[in-house]
């Protein structure tokens, strides 16, 4: 045994978004984790800047949906995405989006494929690491090790070791459980020896192949742009093609560009750097770079399994994404929500023994769809040739740059208007999920039509007093007693006997149970629909079914 054995129940390898919003979920439980990452903290360096809908609605559950708006942007900056020939010439299309200011006011008064608790928000992943960090941090059963390097990681049968190389040697855990959220070259994967499947080395005129990115700061950069501030600006050009992020929304950016052939991504010089910044620009523009580094656009991957035994994959472990869509950090965030109802299940005692297994079944096809998504908007992004035409003054130069705008106008609206995507994953074939024979809308990226059909998420509505439906959950199971109806003894008794922890709401009106369309609705703790009916029928197979026991 080495020196300095740490007893817990989870093991997270990893401490980005997955494994820091695990040990929130876990945390929460009262369940122990010890979490190692290799880096000194948190991320410093801009990575993902789209926080989805349904991300935001976790944050909220948790609590902390406001601090995580708050981060970023400010409250009045637009979120639009802007697409031009160079920066400093011709605007060809502009999606609108709301600020975050304006996204709190406006959510509570949409409804159909937008009716929700959050509305998207526009913020650089290193940001909304630092308050998962900080809530996590602050979970007594969590214990957060940074600079501590997993080496190796081992499934005993009843129990999971890790061995990590830390500042004072090495050290190792035992746990019940070990949950991989370490990245595309994770350490557990390959213990595993899983291979991820799908495409990669795709190649694109651009999100596809070697791109460059810098994080810089420059005070007067819009000075020189063509339109008014976005959060995303795209450059469409036959010299070189990139898109530009704005991060807080005052003087960071970041840039990254498509490489072009023959262009060492190994070897790319500071003064390379600033002039591909100026290709895309159209003019020079002094600023300070932060950091920079080379990566690669185009895969579509997702491994092959993402549980054996007591081991599990999270995150970008367990699926690589491009990043149109900013489907990516989001996928991982699910991830970590539907895993840490279940081990927290196991180690308080009411979770069944096909719990676990639960979680490849359900999660595995979503990493499948969200990734085939995020392929169709690169191909649709990078697919668009852009000619010398496009920068060019007269009736020629006009003629493209109105083929550009109203390509990138559809192609904004079906990249950034997606909440079919953004609530629409479904966990049908599971085993802990109750079906009730009726068939979901067909799934749709630009369109989302709420619905209880178990295997999906709950349907919204907001309350009197603009509370939402999702503030009335409990934080595990809840039974929702719709239009009236009361008689839940038999089930509560069964949850009761299975030791599963129920919240009972009740809401009179006619229109949530129109809504549902059922008189009762198991809510699972991700907020997903468990099982619904209008009579409780077999409630100890209900309950034993959600709970993985049946």
């Amino acid at each position: 045994m080495l020196p300095n054995p740490l007893d817990t129940d989870v093991i997270i390898v990893g401490g980005g978004p997955a494994g820091l919003m695990l040990a929130n979920e876990l945390g929460r439980r009262g369940v122990g984790v010890v979490l190692f990452d290799q880096d000194a903290a948190t991320a410093v360096n801009p990575q993902a800047n789209a926080t989805q809908a349904r991300t935001m609605e976790h944050y909220r559950r948790l609590g902390f949906a406001d601090e995580v708006r708050a981060q970023g942007l400010p409250p009045d900056y637009p979120t639009d995405i802007a697409y031009y020939t160079t920066f400093a010439g011709h605007e060809l299309a502009r999606f609108r989006l709301p600020s975050a200011a304006e996204a709190k006011d406006m959510v509570r008064h949409l409804s159909g494929s937008w009716s929700a608790a959050e509305l998207p928000h526009r913020v650089s992943q290193m940001y909304v690491e630092r308050v998962l960090h900080r809530h996590a941090a602050a979970l007594p059963t969590v214990s957060l090790r940074y600079r501590h390097s997993v080496t190796a990681v081992a499934d005993h049968g009843a129990h999971v070791t890790a061995t990590a190389q830390g500042p004072e040697g090495d050290v190792s855990a035992t746990g019940r459980y070990l949950v991989g959220c370490d990245g595309a070259r994770s350490i557990v994967r390959q213990h595993l020896g899983l291979r991820y499947e799908g495409e990669s080395g795709v190649e694109r005129d651009f999100v596809g192949g070697a791109m460059h990115a810098v994080y810089l700061r420059s005070a007067h950069i819009y000075d020189a742009f063509a339109g008014s501030p976005a959060w995303m600006n795209v450059n469409i050009s036959h010299r070189r093609r990139s898109f530009f992020i704005a991060v807080d929304g005052r003087s960071e950016f970041v840039f990254h560009t498509q490489l072009k052939p023959g262009e060492d991504r190994d070897a790319i010089s500071e003064t390379q750097a600033r002039t591909m910044f100026a290709e895309c620009m159209g003019r020079p523009v002094d600023f300070e770079i932060l950091s920079r580094t080379s990566w690669t656009a185009g895969f579509t991957l997702v491994a092959e399994r993402l549980q054996e035994g007591r081991l599990f994959l999270a995150g970008d472990a367990a699926h690589l994404f491009t990043p149109t869509g900013g489907l990516g950090y989001n996928t991982a965030i699910e991830d970590a929500v539907n895993l840490g109802w279940k081990l927290a299940a196991m180690v308080n005692g009411w979770g069944g023994g096909a719990l676990p297994a639960s979680y490849h079944a359900e999660r595995h096809p979503a990493a499948v769809r969200n990734t085939g998504y995020a392929r169709g908007f690169a191909e649709s992004l990078g697919g668009f040739r852009a000619t010398a035409a496009l920068e060019t003054a007269g009736p020629a130069g006009d003629a493209a740059r109105a083929t550009a705008s109203a390509y990138f106008d559809r192609h904004g609206r079906t990249e950034f208007n997606i909440p079919g995507i953004t609530f629409g994953t479904r966990y049908d074939n599971s085993p802990a999920i109750v079906s009730d024979g009726s068939a979901p809308p067909p799934d749709r990226a630009n369109a989302y039509v709420p619905t209880a059909c178990p295997g999906g998420r709950a349907p919204h509505l907001w309350l009197a007093g603009d509370v939402s439906l999702f503030d009335r959950f409990g934080f595990e199971f809840t039974l929702l007693r719709l239009g009236g109806a009361r008689n839940t003894d038999a089930l509560e008794a069964a949850a009761r006997q299975a030791r599963l922890p129920l919240t009972v709401v009740d809401l009179a009106g006619a229109e949530a149970r129109d809504l549902y369309a059922a008189d009762y609705v198991l809510i699972r703790p991700d907020q997903t629909v468990a099982w619904r009916g209008s009579v409780t029928g077999n409630p100890a197979r209900v309950i034993d079914t959600v709970r993985g026991a049946a």
